[in-house]
């Protein structure tokens, strides 16, 4: 291989980690509903090159416009599900509903909650400058900061973990 092949990425020490490659970050754990903070794993970066567009999104639910009689409708739904609608302070996540699209040099990543929560606060300097991830995705990188429903932080890795993961991958 080629010296080009090989990146060098970090993991930061004192966070969880998912297998969609996010980081969690407890802001205050001394208190019993803690936020949490949210971002991209440097392996992201690593694995499918630069980081060129982070989209905090949200799922929309368009079942009341779906029809059964019209195939025309039925093509503008389709349309629509592919359209992101951005999300805002005070929004309700839920398992498994669209956190982030990210897009990179060579793939486009949908990455889904890790858990149900509320969103508390948004890093949109992301999405105007994506380098923020690429260049210090455990600092300015983040990209949300949440407050879970439900959170049970030995459902998700350590950093130890995490890396023990990675070399399986």
């Amino acid at each position: 291989m080629a010296d080009s092949d090989y990146y060098e990425f970090g993991v930061a020490h004192g966070r969880k980690y998912t297998l969609e490659h996010l980081w969690l970050q407890v802001l205050d754990a001394k208190k019993a509903d803690s936020q949490i903070k949210i971002g991209l794993s440097e392996f992201v970066r690593a694995e499918y090159g630069d980081i060129v567009r982070v989209i905090l999104t949200k799922p929309e639910d368009d079942t009341e416009f779906k029809s059964e009689d019209s195939d025309a409708d039925e093509d503008d739904v389709n349309q629509d599900d592919d359209a992101a609608t951005p999300m805002t302070s005070g929004d309700e996540v839920g398992l498994d509903d669209l956190l982030l699209q990210v897009t990179t040099e060579h793939d486009k990543l949908l990455i889904n909650a890790p858990f149900p929560c509320k969103i508390v606060s948004l890093n949109g300097d992301i999405e105007d400058n994506p380098d923020l991830v690429n260049d210090d995705a455990y600092a300015d990188g983040w990209c949300v900061i949440v407050q879970p429903h439900e959170f049970d932080p030995d459902q998700f890795l350590d950093e130890l973990e995490y890396i023990e993961y990675l070399n399986e991958v």
